[in-house]
């Protein structure tokens, strides 16, 4: 193997270490902010009970996802990364009820599955030579699918079709993770650019495995996660 060829490897290392380190501490805001919402009443009431401040809220994420998806290049690096975990406090704000439906040890015990299932379908996309370019137009196709199910089923509320719509979107989410890490890797391979454009790229990165572990944990935890009702 040639020195430029240990130094493209070198690089998507890097790259790929700052990406998970980013979409951890993420995480940890995130969960540490659901936790303390729902242990706030105050806070948590205004969430759980006014629907214009969830509406509000939600309306944020999406402007803060667009804002990083679309004008990563005209923001600064530590623009990028405060509107990440903005993004990433916005979410644990929603996701906050999870501690008032669900038992902590049901939660903890999902998380770590969530964890595993994550840890295991990112190194298959790191070391895997297939091209996973298909399997992952067919799982973003399911995404769009879920999405219209679910609003569908906020008109019917049927349970099994919930349960039906929570295993596709477990299927999709894992099938994404693995096709996002290696689209991640391939595109580390091919980046020749200054250190600030590397570092935002590094955020997008961050922010696009962050939505998988998320949504993989939040449709596991429909079918694992035990009721504090039950």
């Amino acid at each position: 193997m040639y020195q430029g060829e240990y130094q493209v490897q070198a690089n998507v290392r890097t790259f790929l270490y700052n990406v998970y380190a980013l979409m951890s501490t993420a995480l940890v805001v995130t969960a540490g902010t659901a936790y303390l919402v729902s242990q706030t009443p105050g806070v948590r009431d205004i969430i759980v009970t006014n629907t214009w401040a969830l509406i509000a809220v939600v309306l944020v994420q999406f402007g803060l996802v667009i804002a990083l998806s679309a004008f990563i290049q005209r923001i600064s690096f530590p623009v990028a990364l405060l509107l990440f975990y903005l993004f990433a406090i916005s979410i644990g704000l929603t996701t906050s009820v999870i501690f008032l439906v669900y038992t902590d040890a049901s939660i903890f015990i999902t998380f770590l599955i969530t964890a595993g299932m994550f840890g295991v379908m990112s190194i298959y996309g790191y070391l895997t030579r297939s091209d996973l370019t298909t399997a992952g137009n067919i799982a973003f196709m399911g995404l769009i699918g879920i999405v219209i199910a679910g609003l569908v089923n906020m008109f019917v509320k049927s349970t099994q079709f919930d349960l039906i719509i929570s295993g596709i979107g477990v299927l999709v989410f894992t099938v994404l993770t693995a096709y996002d890490t290696q689209k991640l890797k391939m595109m580390a391979q091919h980046m020749f650019a200054d250190r600030d454009t590397v570092a935002k790229a590094a955020v997008v990165g961050a922010l696009t495995l962050y939505l998988d572990f998320i949504n993989l944990f939040l449709f596991l935890l429909r079918f694992m996660g035990k009721k504090r009702n039950d």
